[in-house]
């Protein structure tokens, strides 16, 4: 059994239940006091991908249910790709394109199952629309839901695994 087969088959097995999008546990917010200790943000080739994480986890709490607005780029309605803009710019001081066409040409292409805390990660939603989110580890990713607002999801979830087609693990040098 190839790897990628069985990946897929322990994706879709975790994804029994059908929340398509979840609250953050407690757990993965434990990292936010350390925040204030954590050495001046570098590129992401520098970073632990622990404090990495935590950055982005303190700004999802601050953009947590905004609504999605196409073409939005503040709190009062953001799209997927100016989510990650913001993101990026706040918990790496790295600076991205502003659509998903322009940023699904960032850095490095990594296969599904390398996925780290900090890569982006890229959805076909429609003909000719894409979908992007940042992945925050244990098959989780942020977000900017058309119908949650900025949100939670899992990659277990069918809908999301099986419109993935890629993710991309941007430096300070390629954003």
């Amino acid at each position: 059994m190839t790897f990628r087969l069985l990946f897929s088959t322990l994706l879709l097995s975790f994804a029994s239940f059908s929340a398509f999008s979840f609250e953050l546990p407690a757990s993965m917010l434990s990292h936010q006091h350390q925040l204030s200790l954590s050495p001046a943000k570098t590129s992401l080739e520098h970073q632990e991908p622990g404090q990495l994480r935590g950055r982005i986890l303190a700004q999802y709490q601050q953009w947590k249910g905004t609504h999605y607005v196409w073409g939005g780029t503040s709190h009062r309605g953001v799209d997927c790709s100016a989510l990650m803009q913001h993101l990026f710019s706040e918990a790496a001081d790295l600076s991205l394109p502003r659509t998903t066409g322009e940023q699904i040409n960032r850095g490095v292409q990594v296969a599904e199952y390398r996925l780290k805390a900090g890569d982006l990660i890229f959805f076909q939603t429609g003909p000719h629309r894409r979908h992007v989110g940042v992945y925050i580890g244990d098959h989780q990713f942020i977000h900017a839901s058309t119908s949650q607002g900025v949100t939670v999801s899992t990659l277990a979830n069918n809908y999301w695994h099986s419109h993935f087609i890629t993710a991309r693990r941007v430096t300070g040098s390629n954003a």
